[in-house]
């Protein structure tokens, strides 16, 4: 004898024979005869006790009723997902999370002058006791925020930063810029900044020790030994969207680095916190505040549905709720639009790279050489 919690028939997303339309097929005797009754749209599919409904928000609703009394299997789980998201009634605006931030002083060793909301985010860095991940929009100055905390906070070198190649320098600069040189007894040299170590080569090599190391993202894995014995005390991950895939050899690197007992600050730059599926931010803040967001399974059974691909996707109705979250525990984010009395004129350097000269005049001698014999062609025609 069939009970209520037996399924009653199955639902699927199709494309419909006749039509030519993606449809929803349901099969089943008793789901065919609510499905009659309750959506007028419907018509018999080629079967018996097959009946096919156009895909429309009020039809997936009708469907949802009835799976809310008598289950229905489901083949097309995902799709499913997708679809009964845009049934939901869309929740109020959650009202943006407001930061209680003083401009905070900056340490002796910082070398410099801090715009007000600059100052907030090193209030914020302080609060968050140099685990967060800092958001501010492109141009707001995160280098110099961070520079400012590790210059602040005690007990923060030797620092490690980790940032793409086309940056390395630019961190250079500003370490010299903003940074004064602190001795062994502590005393302040003026004149000097903090000793760096640029890493650029893979080879395996004893490191010198130095306040500052600076590494790209693709050579981390390569050196990881070597950094692991220098006792890092801080880890900046600049352009942090590098480490959204948690099975690169540079997310692996830098959780096993972030973790070690040597360290206690973990910062991240960023200015696009939120990605395309959500879901990337995860492995992110599993490196700056593990737990936070819980294990990768637990955070996907909230946030997200798993498309046809199965690539985790955090849900339209729980952005909101995620971005949040996130700046409640972890996150700061300034946009221009926010500071825009404060900014100054933007300051753009010229950055020489290796190249050569040589073949690059060759290569430009054959793309001209092929324009002409193009146009030539086009003139005879």
């Amino acid at each position: 004898m069939e009970t209520s919690m037996e399924n009653i028939g199955t639902l699927e997303y199709v494309l419909d024979k006749y039509s030519k339309i993606w449809c929803w097929k349901v099969t089943g005797e008793r789901a065919v005869s609510m499905i009659s009754r309750l959506v007028p749209e419907a018509w018999y599919g080629e079967n018996v006790n097959e009946v096919i409904i156009p895909d429309s928000t009020e039809s997936v609703k009708q469907i949802k009723l009835i799976l809310d009394r008598y289950p229905l299997e489901i083949l097309s789980k995902t799709t499913w997902q997708r679809k009964i998201v845009k049934t939901y009634a869309p929740k109020p605006t959650l009202p943006p999370v407001k930061h209680k931030l003083k401009r905070a002083k900056t340490g002796d060793q910082f070398r410099g002058k801090l715009l007000n909301f600059q100052k907030e985010g090193l209030d914020f860095l302080m609060k968050s006791s140099g685990n967060a991940l800092l958001a501010d929009e492109m141009g707001l100055g995160k280098t110099v925020q961070t520079l400012s905390y590790v210059a602040t906070e005690k007990q923060t070198f030797p620092v490690l930063v980790v940032a793409p190649l086309v940056t390395l320098n630019n961190w250079e600069r500003e370490i010299e810029k903003f940074l004064k040189k602190k001795s062994r007894n502590g005393r302040l040299v003026e004149s000097e900044s903090p000793s760096v170590t640029l890493i650029r080569t893979g080879k395996k090599k004893e490191l010198p020790k130095t306040d500052i190391y600076v590494i790209n993202y693709e050579l981390l894995f390569k050196r990881y030994d070597d950094l692991a014995k220098v006792g890092i005390k801080t880890v900046v991950c600049d352009e942090v969207h590098n480490l959204r895939s948690k099975t690169t050899q540079k997310y692996k690197s830098i959780k096993k680095l972030a973790a070690l007992p040597s360290v206690s600050y973990r910062i991240g730059l960023s200015g696009t916190p939120i990605y395309n599926r959500g879901s990337e931010i995860w492995p992110i803040i599993d490196i700056l505040k593990p737990g936070l967001l819980g294990s990768f399974k637990e955070f996907c059974e909230y946030f997200c549905y798993v498309n046809e691909k199965g690539k985790a996707i955090v849900l339209e109705n729980k952005r909101a709720s995620l971005r949040n979250e996130l700046q409640k525990h972890v996150m700061l984010r300034r946009k221009k639009s926010d500071v825009l009395k404060e900014l100054k004129d933007k300051v753009r350097y010229k950055e020489v790279i290796a190249a050569d000269t040589d073949y690059y005049v060759e290569e430009l001698d054959k793309i001209w050489k092929r324009l002409e014999e193009e146009q030539k062609e086009a003139d005879s025609e």
